[in-house]
């Protein structure tokens, strides 16, 4: 399928309009040489409205529209639960986190361990974070977004790969953190007016010209896609390679809300590079907070863009609407339907001028969750580990350099390692799952040291060091253990662990690190606390009408 003209003047006007706005952004004064500060944390000058929409466009990638459709093809609303929680998680992190990240001052999260606890612990979770960016945030969105170019124009999967790459270094390796905040502000209007049009389509079609009849029609038709909270043996959905498997591995009922999903959701938006970096480059410690209301927000709409279509492309295949639709859903060389290719062949089915549209917006995703990505690799890599260990007197000029070095490397890896993930149904739950092997030990590492100052440097080493091997072994002795609560428990091994090693080593005196979070350092202003009351009521409104 190719675009027709004015699809593509559409396109190639986004792309012109993204990359021109990048390099823009990106110019210094005249006499001033680019420094560490304004690479990686953009000048510390982002308003609240730019720290929300670089957050969320950081978070909406393929990942979601790709990925989180292709879960919502197989189990339904469920998989809105990482949205939906994250607007709740969004705002613990702003009240409880975000006041010490910005008091300490820090570029990075394993700065923030260094300053708390030592530099073995700093070292190995930077190691630990850039392995994770690297082979499975960057890998994975760069296999999405060109599965969805192959599927759309038939571009194949290498040359779809190298052109994302290409695209998203294009600006964001010379203007860092700047160029790709501000872009990220245009990349969310594209992204949310793009998404919307191809939900309305495809409720039109299902609707059979009425989208509201159609979004009817979704809950009378496959009723048990509109449950947020799964029994055991419910659901069974495709594993990808022509069986079934139990929808309860990947959404295990009631322990989503009071168990695993908090740990992956704090390690997300709490202690990921990636998403923090845009709070601590906010003016101020109030704008960063404002930012995160606004996030959350723009999270309780994300189901609407992104899980909805995939459930409506389950009802067209069921009920046959279009015989071409269900042939474009089949994987091309074992003729089984893949969930993950439910939203690009959505896009198909819009019309002209819109599919351009659409096809901008998903892009938009994809390159701006690349670009932060491997903006925030090149962080981690210059601040702690070159810096620390290769170039503890290098220039401003000299990191800046070695930043966009490190990006183009990490770039040119997952290109390398992006094809090896074709044999996926849901790449969205393959990215949560390995994404959890580190998360319970981040989770307990910052946790334990922002609100236990007994915690000593050698008990969070233990829960760094262990967080892998333990998932690994669970993952191998209990296969059927779903790995939201593998999480849960190992996490709580971890803490155990942790409490008992801080315990005994620092015979029940304070860590000298340890933070002080007395006084009004959690203080909120008036306009947050009705942001927060407002996403927390429509929260639990979402809940109880769909659970």
């Amino acid at each position: 399928m190719l675009l027709e003209p004015l699809d593509l003047i559409v396109f190639i006007g986004y792309c012109c309009l993204i990359i021109g706005m990048g390099l823009f952004v990106s110019r210094e004064k005249k006499g001033h040489v680019k420094n560490s500060q304004d690479y990686f944390l953009a000048s510390k000058a982002l308003p609240w409205w730019a720290v929300g929409a670089s957050l969320i466009a950081s978070n909406i990638s393929a990942e979601q529209f790709i990925g989180m459709s292709g879960s919502g093809f197989a189990l339904g609303l469920a998989i809105s639960t990482y949205e939906w929680m994250a607007a709740i998680t969004l705002l613990v992190v702003a009240i409880f986190f975000l006041p010490v990240y910005i008091k300490k001052g820090i570029y990075t999260m394993p700065g923030f361990l260094l300053d708390r606890y030592d530099t073995r612990v700093r070292t190995t979770m930077a190691i630990f974070w850039l392995a994770l960016y690297v082979f499975v945030n960057l890998t994975s969105v760069l296999y999405l977004g060109a599965l969805s170019l192959n599927t759309i124009l038939d571009v194949p999967m290498t040359y779809a790969i190298i052109g994302l790459a290409l695209f998203a270094m294009i600006y964001s390796i010379y203007g860092g953190l700047k160029a790709v905040a501000w872009t990220d502000v245009v990349q969310v209007f594209f992204l949310i007016a793009g998404g919307l049009a191809t939900t309305y389509i495809a409720l039109t079609m299902v609707g059979s010209g009425s989208a509201w009849d159609g979004l009817g029609l979704l809950r009378q038709e496959v009723p048990g896609h509109f449950s947020m909270i799964l029994s055991k043996g419910e659901m069974m959905i495709p594993d990808g390679k022509g069986g079934v498997r139990d929808a309860y591995l990947d959404l295990p009922g009631i322990s989503v809300l009071v168990g695993g999903m908090w740990i992956t959701n704090l390690s997300y938006w709490g202690f990921n590079q990636y998403i923090t970096q845009r709070a601590l480059a906010a003016k101020s410690l109030d704008e960063a907070q404002k930012g995160m209301i606004f996030a959350g927000f723009l999270k309780l709409l994300m189901p609407l863009i992104v899980v909805i279509p995939g459930i409506a492309a389950l009802v067209i295949v069921n009920n046959g609407i279009d015989t071409s639709f269900v042939e474009s859903m089949k994987d091309p060389v074992t003729g089984i339907i893949k969930s993950d290719r439910a939203y690009p062949t959505l896009l198909q089915l819009l019309p002209t001028g819109l599919k351009g549209l659409a096809f901008a917006a998903l892009t938009a995703a994809i390159v701006s969750s690349l670009a932060s990505m491997a903006n925030s690799t090149s962080t981690i890599f210059t601040m702690d580990i070159y810096k620390k260990y290769f170039g503890r007197d290098a220039s401003e000029a000299k990191q800046v350099r070695v930043g966009r070095i490190t990006a183009a490397v990490a770039f040119i890896i997952a290109a390398i390692v992006a094809p090896a993930l074709g044999q996926l149904d849901q790449a969205f739950q393959f990215i949560q799952e390995y994404t959890g092997f580190i998360s319970p030990g981040v989770f307990a590492i910052f946790f334990f040291g922002v609100f236990w100052k007994k915690t000593t440097s050698n008990a969070a080493l233990t829960g760094a060091a262990l967080s892998i091997p333990l998932s690994i072994v669970l993952k191998v002795v209990w296969p059927n253990l779903p790995f939201l609560d593998r999480m849960g428990v190992v996490f709580l091994v971890l803490a155990t662990l942790m409490v008992i090693i801080s315990l005994v080593e620092g015979k029940g005196k304070d860590h000298p690190n340890s933070i002080d979070i007395s006084g009004d350092i959690f203080k909120t202003s008036s306009g947050f606390k009705i942001g927060a009351f407002i996403i927390t009521l429509i929260t639990a409104a979402l809940y109880i009408v769909f659970w």
